[in-house]
């Protein structure tokens, strides 16, 4: 099984394909054939630097390729009262008495220092179909788990705002 994408997350990819070959790429080939030519190739930085960024380029269409041909598409869609694809959900932690607020996306647009959870992290795999008020177990591996109280979801369904990750 592949990467989980929602229509919204399949629709960034092509974008950013469509910049990457029909922008980005014949400007990084310009500016290696720009730099090729100043001279001797073992001393020369601006060559070897054009060269690189081309190369990320080809590799980060190549990665988003394979994305896009082995995923499964899951609906951005999700019951009221029922933790989601890009719900907002409050959730308080009894352990360290703290209150956090997190938003759940699909691992390509998660994002934990922004309060974005995928839906495949033990968070977001603990979350996803509870209810508010359950008292949820996550499960980080098989010798520690912690558990969380869900306070509060906002059915927020738009997803417009958050950026795919560059890997």
């Amino acid at each position: 099984m592949g990467e989980r994408l929602t229509r919204t997350d399949v629709e960034k990819i092509q974008e950013e394909l469509r910049q990457r070959k029909e922008e980005m790429r014949p400007k990084l080939i310009d500016e290696v054939k720009e730099t090729r030519a100043m001279g001797d190739l073992s001393e020369n930085f601006e060559y070897h630097a054009a060269k690189s960024a081309k190369n990320r380029n080809e590799s980060r269409i190549r990665y988003l390729e394979r994305m896009l041909a082995n995923a499964t598409i899951v609906s951005e869609e999700s019951q009221a009262g029922v933790v989601g694809m890009n719900n907002t959900v409050t959730i308080y932690e009894p352990e360290d008495d703290e209150t956090e607020t997190v938003k759940i996306t699909t691992s390509i647009r998660s994002d934990a220092l922004n309060g974005r959870v995928s839906i495949e992290s033990p968070l977001g795999k603990a979350l996803v179909g509870r209810k508010e008020g359950d008292e949820v177990t996550v499960r980080v591996d098989d010798s520690y788990s912690y558990k969380v109280i869900i306070k509060k979801i906002d059915q927020t369904t738009d997803s417009s705002d958050d950026q795919i990750s560059s890997y």
